[in-house]
């Protein structure tokens, strides 16, 4: 469970005027005013997945975010940055990514809040949870959901047998269970939480992002996006040996496909905040994008020029 501790614990510390005859809408009837766009909708890729489906809308002078019993305000915002010191380098990244700070803090109140009704039926004496381990609590019980069948550890035998270095299906029968049912946990956790604004209606300040969302999106991954190119990005690490690996195989990528593709090399531990936002948790891991900025496939671990070529030409570059 120890991957799935880690990523629980990452989690804690993101009108149109109708008239009259309008289709629909007949005389003496109210218009139904158009809903406010989506966090995902105005600014593509900024929310690391909870708060997508955000809305934007005007709301009081300092007030950030607001969902049911939870609100986000730039004071606590300042408190939480205000325990780094002015010149520490994790400080001056979070500054420069204050929507996501917002969407960390939201997550944790929402989660808690979900926690707590939750512990109300399932836990005998919930009041001796502190916050974190209530939300722990919580998630893993979402994770024991999760489950293996033979016949997808039989497939992933097969589909996979390169890499057991020839090794029978029942000797590595139980680590793959245990390997595919820790996979299983890991995206019931992570769906559960990307889902928070689809759960509840969440509601963030229009005007508060407008003014820090440029600063947030000025990096290699999201211009690449809004560039009107299929883009390839590869999260590593230098000193990663898949990442090594892969570095001379990026730059000739770089240097051929220049004019119909970008080729975006990131280090996760230069941009650890860039990284999170775009759910990386292994190095290396590779992400296309298509022309519209959409995500369309990633892969974890070593890739050849040969896959990586493969899925370039899916999105038309040849």
């Amino acid at each position: 469970m120890t991957r799935l501790r880690l990523r629980l614990a990452a989690l804690y510390g993101l009108c149109a005027v109708l008239g009259l005859f309008a289709a629909g809408v007949s005389a003496g009837e109210e218009p139904t005013p158009e809903p406010a766009p989506t966090l995902e909708e105005v600014y593509l890729g900024l929310s690391a997945g909870p708060l997508r489906q955000a809305r934007l809308v005007s709301l009081p002078e300092g007030t950030l975010l607001r969902a049911n019993g939870a609100m986000i305000t730039e004071a606590q915002v300042q408190a939480r940055l205000d325990k780094l010191p002015p010149d520490d380098p994790g400080r001056r990244l979070l500054e420069k990514n204050l929507p996501y700070l917002v969407e960390r803090m939201a997550t944790e109140a929402l989660l808690a809040e979900e926690a707590q009704v939750w512990a109300q039926t399932h836990l005998e004496a919930p009041e001796k949870e502190t916050r974190a381990s209530l939300i722990e609590t919580y998630l893993q019980s979402i994770a024991a959901q999760a489950q293996v069948s033979a016949e997808e550890i039989q497939a992933f035998f097969e589909a996979n047998q390169d890499m057991l270095g020839g090794a029978k299906y029942e000797e590595v029968e139980g680590e793959l269970r245990d390997y595919l049912l820790q996979e299983k946990r890991e995206v019931l956790v992570d769906a559960h939480v990307n889902s928070l604004s689809e759960r509840t209606r969440v509601e963030i300040n229009a005007e508060w992002l407008r003014a820090k969302a440029p600063a947030a999106l000025d990096n290699p991954v999201d211009r690449a996006r809004r560039s009107g190119k299929p883009s390839l990005v590869d999260f590593g690490a230098g000193g990663c040996f898949a990442c090594d690996q892969m570095a001379p195989i990026l730059e000739d990528l770089q240097r051929t496909y220049s004019d119909q593709c970008n080729v975006i090399v990131i280090s996760v531990r230069e941009d650890p905040i860039l990284g999170a936002r775009y759910g990386v948790r292994g190095i290396p891991v590779q992400v296309f994008f298509d022309r519209d900025g959409k995500e369309v496939y990633r892969h974890l671990g070593y890739f050849s020029k040969a896959q990586i070529l493969a899925r370039l030409a899916e999105l038309g570059v040849k």
